[in-house]
């Protein structure tokens, strides 16, 4: 079963930020990590789903040219555009994945803390539409929660090794903290080896 929506709607109902990701340093680290991970200096085209208030989407921005950041609920859309206002670059939409879905394709999709709140089917569908909307050579860069939660499906490492089946997808990196998975998947259709960045960059 997936989380249904009047967790989400309660969480912001009493909170602007319910999770404190505005405040922690776990979470700073951890967003500084994943921006960090990221194989290339700068992306063309990419797509954050479930970007509650916009703590990531603020640092993904400075390595984007345009960035679409997206979640369900109509408050944090709100600060998200807030957080990004003069950030032309930067398009906030209101937005429940996976039932709504851009068109667009991309050369990053980022997927943070988002997965765990569906179930094996629909956290599947997603993962397709995911790799399905990224241009060749695109990354999937996804971090997650590993501590059980009530609400939450499945942990970090689940969805780590749940990408590790995927066709379309060749694993760049894999970082396994005690509190958090964070991988990085290049998507490919043609055979070979994926460049990682040194070897990118002729040093390898």
């Amino acid at each position: 079963m997936n989380t249904p929506a009047s967790y989400f709607d309660s969480q912001y109902a009493h909170a602007a930020d319910p999770w404190h990701l505005g405040e922690r340093w776990y979470d700073r680290r951890k967003y500084t990590l994943t921006v960090a991970a990221l194989p290339r200096p700068r992306y063309l085209q990419a797509f954050e789903p479930g970007c509650s208030i916009g703590v990531l989407t603020e640092l993904l921005a400075a390595r984007c040219d345009h960035l679409l950041s997206a979640d369900r609920v109509a408050s944090a859309v709100e600060a998200t555009a807030r957080r990004t206002t003069g950030l032309d670059h930067v398009a906030v939409r209101r937005m429940r994945v996976p039932d709504q879905w851009p068109e667009d394709s991309f050369d990053l999709v980022v997927l943070s803390e988002l997965l765990y709140y569906f179930d094996t089917s629909t956290r599947t569908r997603l993962l397709h539409q995911s790799v399905e909307s990224l241009r060749e050579a695109g990354h999937l860069v996804t971090v997650h929660w590993n501590h059980p939660v009530a609400e939450h499906t499945c942990t970090g490492r689940d969805v780590a090794d749940h990408l590790d089946t995927l066709t379309g997808l060749s694993r760049l990196a894999r970082y396994d903290d005690p509190d958090f998975t964070l991988t990085v998947h290049e998507h490919s259709t043609r055979p070979g080896p994926v460049l990682s960045p040194a070897r990118a960059e002729g040093l390898a």
